[in-house]
């Protein structure tokens, strides 16, 4: 059962490894509250690391994509948020575009962009995996956990419950 942001604040809040992100996205998929572990990519206008990542198993994990907060492309759509689902990912989080967005709100996964976009990214291979990244005021680490609802986004060292 997923916790409530506003929950965890309550609870957790004064703790040193708690991050509250800033409300700066939106969410674009058909589940609205999501969690679990980070598993990181710092890309730019390139989705070919999204799309070999969605394509391990992802039961227990949320990708979050720092996209340098491009607004000139998506980095996601429908066809790879699919394959997200059909590989068991709980969640998406995105520092840049999405596309296809009536179609990702059919998807039953969590889905956060900063907003749409009707072009493709490139595929090129550029791009980190697992690395540190920042935006929206949160400090994301692989392994690390997050929390996300309508409320906003709750990022953590350690599991909260």
């Amino acid at each position: 059962m997923l916790i409530a942001t506003a929950d965890l604040c309550d609870r957790f809040s004064e703790q040193e490894n708690f991050q509250i992100a800033e409300p700066m996205l939106r969410h674009f998929g058909g589940k609205s509250g999501f969690s679990g572990l980070i598993t990181t990519l710092k890309v730019f206008e390139d989705n070919s690391l999204v799309r070999d990542t969605l394509e391990e198993n992802g039961r227990g994990r949320v990708l979050v994509v720092d996209g340098g907060g491009s607004r000139r492309c998506a980095l996601l759509g429908d066809t790879l948020a699919a394959l997200a689902v059909k590989n068991a990912w709980e969640g998406i989080v995105v520092y840049g575009c999405v596309r296809g967005a009536d179609s990702l709100g059919k998807l039953p996964i969590g889905i956060m962009a900063l907003n749409t976009h009707p072009l493709r990214g490139n595929k090129h291979g550029h791009g980190d995996r697992d690395k540190m990244i920042t935006f929206v005021g949160v400090n994301f680490k692989k392994d690390h956990y997050i929390y996300a609802d309508n409320d906003g986004i709750i990022v953590s060292d350690t599991k909260l419950d």
